[in-house]
């Protein structure tokens, strides 16, 4: 099995700690190591080094660098500017077609997910692999809903295929529901959250951007094809492997991942898998102060003293990048308020 580690995000909601120049992926949130080494460990579970691609974009790859060090640098593909995930797994089929690896399954995820589980995760991934070398077909692999999110999209299980277990036909997408109809896809049992991890044989890939996806045979070709490669990127639109490929295509297979799986898109997410006190509270940095206070996120990165008193339910950063007060319940709003000061 080959893997491709997108690690391009920028992660907003996640601003005064991650930002542009040092996304949230290059964070060390739970461990000393960071999400993006964290999962860079997982997958060696899975393949070799001379396997392992990682995308970071060109704003912050000498971190990637830095963090990946013992990864050969020609399989650091760097995005010369952000041209979507489409672009991205295009790019690295298309090295992997020139470089005359064989035709083995190719697993695509992302460097910014928390999980724990990693031995869950490599028999999820070798499982994925699996059925997709063996029907010729794109195998997702999805997350079980454990509540009724109205900030994930949806895969729709169908009819087991024969032969296997836990493996479905994808009946379709279902884009980010209401609260009502987050509900109803939770009480159902059919359906799983999309957490964008994809895989097939490079020689499946082909086949189905042949069938499905004219765009993307067009940007893998070129990409092939280059002799310039940062030019031709640069000349694709930004657009996103769901709108571009996966919602499109027909005939294949979801697999439910037995692993705990986190995308860490918020405050919110980040205190629920912090280490807390015994009044729930978070606290990480020097000159922090807490009375009355309960249920919060507090990170003091800078020399300036923070002190809380009698709040609850709240996230306080203070990082050299800027100063965030938030509610947590209102966590998601955060790349909202970052839009804003970047205009």
């Amino acid at each position: 099995m080959m893997v491709v580690i997108i690690a391009g995000g920028s992660g907003t909601r996640l601003w005064p700690l991650s930002t542009h120049s040092y996304p949230k992926h290059l964070l060390s949130i739970t461990n000393s190591r960071s999400l993006l080494q964290n999962t860079f460990d997982r997958v060696q579970l899975v393949t070799s080094l001379d396997k392992i691609f990682v995308i970071p974009e060109e704003s912050h790859s000498e971190h990637v660098y830095e963090q990946l060090s013992e990864l050969n640098r020609s399989n650091i593909l760097v995005e010369p500017g952000r041209r979507g995930t489409a672009s991205c797994i295009a790019w690295a089929l298309s090295e992997i077609s020139k470089r005359k690896f064989k035709d083995e399954p190719v697993l695509f995820l992302w460097a910014d997910s928390l999980i724990r589980d990693n031995n869950g995760f490599a028999a999820s991934a070798l499982k994925a692999g699996e059925v997709a070398e063996a029907h010729k077909t794109i195998v997702f692999i999805g997350a079980e809903p454990t509540y009724p999110s109205t900030g994930m999209g949806y895969m729709h299980k169908g009819n087991v295929l024969n032969g296997w277990s836990d493996v479905y036909e994808l009946k379709g997408f279902k884009e980010k529901p209401d609260s009502k109809l987050a509900g109803q896809y939770l009480k159902s049992g059919e359906y799983l959250w999309n957490m964008g991890y994809l895989t097939g044989t490079l020689s499946t890939f082909e086949k189905f951007f042949d069938k499905y996806a004219p765009d993307m045979k067009l940007r893998y070709d070129k990409l092939r094809k280059s002799t310039n490669v940062s030019k031709t990127y640069l000349e694709f639109e930004s657009i996103a492997i769901d709108y571009a490929f996966s919602e499109l295509i027909k005939g294949a297979y979801v697999i439910p991942g037995t692993f705990d799986w986190m995308d860490v898109g918020s405050f919110h997410d980040l205190h629920s898998v912090s280490e807390k006190d015994n009044d729930g509270n978070y606290i990480l940095g020097d000159n922090v102060v807490v009375d009355e206070t309960a249920n919060c996120y507090i990170n003091n990165q800078s020399e300036i003293p923070v002190v809380v008193i009698g709040l609850d339910n709240v996230v306080v950063v203070n990082t050299k990048n800027g100063l965030l007060v938030a509610n947590k319940n209102y966590a998601q709003k955060v790349g909202d308020a970052v839009k804003k000061l970047q205009a």
